[in-house]
């Protein structure tokens, strides 16, 4: 395993800035991409942290991704929101969202949200989180660049599509549940590959159909799907969900969100978010410590997220741990840009 070096949290945000303005990314999108990328990293979520910085810049760079996008918003029916992401990074798009969708539930108790001409949504559980910490009940789903075959087909032709929920707690963080719908997130393999580590095989196929520990080989070769037929049908359901409904791209249209050239990939993201005192007259909070106190009191059970939470903890206290080599590009990275490349 490679040698690892010690950031703290503010180091490691600093880090991703300087990189991404490098890259020919606006400073309010930089920032708002850093903290969900280090953000990320702090909860555990390292496919979805540090190690998307060298593809993030790559892609800026070549203007696959616009790193000067302003995303725009509508409001086409008295509670649903329209956000146009204009092909840049998805977290400005998702921050307009987030601070819109409460003001709007408190109104109307239902509230949605469909982005469009998005990308990597990245920590699909962070955002549901913060919706959560507003007071409200939320749902995420988002589809991604073809990783997984139609149940029975040979060919990669939808994401590993996240889904994530979460619920507020009165005495404690709110509930989160957060999974994408293949065995893994995408995004570990990538880590994977920048750690030069290897993976099991039961994650991922390679171009051939046969399993692999190598996550370049399962880069180019296909995701296994959770749960077999019924797995499949759920990535087809989020599929809908965010693409349909949003009218973005499908994963078999969406280029990837690693490489850094071609056509942006255009995918989409629903949030549909639930004002609960509302839904259920007063009584949300009594039934959500009724059932949180049940998990505990069951033996062996845990509650989900609490690793997660945990992770969090150590990485405020003590900084986070990356690759020697990743940090080593992410300083290329500024340097070229600086043009000390």
């Amino acid at each position: 395993m490679n040698d690892s070096v010690r950031l703290t949290l503010a180091q490691a945000e600093d880090l991703c800035i300087r990189a991404l303005l490098a890259s020919n990314v606006g400073e309010s999108n930089a920032r708002s991409t850093a903290e969900a990328l280090v953000n990320a990293e702090a909860d555990g979520q390292k496919g979805h942290g540090l190690s998307r910085v060298p593809s993030y810049s790559a892609q800026a760079l070549s203007g696959k991704v616009d790193g000067h996008a302003e995303p725009s918003m509508e409001r086409p029916g008295t509670a649903l929101l329209r956000v146009d992401a204009k092909s840049g990074f998805a977290y400005p798009a998702i921050d307009l969202a987030c601070e819109t969708l409460p003001q709007l539930a408190a109104v109307t108790g239902v509230a949605s949200a469909c982005v469009y001409q998005s990308h990597h949504l990245g920590q699909a559980g962070a955002h549901a989180e913060r919706l959560a910490n507003s007071g409200l009940v939320a749902l995420v789903f988002s589809n991604s660049p073809k990783a997984i075959n139609f149940w029975g087909g040979r060919e990669p032709m939808m994401g590993t599509n996240p889904i994530a929920f979460a619920a507020p707690c009165t005495n404690s963080a709110p509930l989160v549940i957060d999974l994408a719908l293949s065995k893994v997130a995408r995004g570990k393999i990538l880590a994977a590959k920048n750690a030069g580590e290897m993976i099991p095989t039961d994650w991922a196929l390679d171009s051939n159909g046969m399993p692999t520990d190598e996550p370049a080989a399962a880069m180019q070769g296909s995701m296994l799907p959770i749960g077999d037929a019924k797995g499949a049908a759920l990535v087809l359901m989020v599929e809908l969900l965010a693409a349909a409904l949003t009218g973005a791209n499908f994963g078999y249209e969406a280029s990837s969100f690693f490489e850094a050239t071609g056509d942006a990939p255009g995918i989409g993201h629903t949030f549909i978010v639930f004002e609960p005192a509302m839904s259920s007259g007063g009584l949300f909070q009594e039934r959500m410590e009724s059932i949180v106190a049940a998990i505990e009191r069951a033996d062996g059970a845990r509650l989900p997220g609490t690793k997660r939470l945990d992770n969090r903890k150590k990485a405020a206290e003590e900084g986070l741990m990356i690759s020697s080599n990743l940090r080593a590009e992410i300083e290329s990275i500024i340097r070229a840009g600086n043009g000390n490349g």
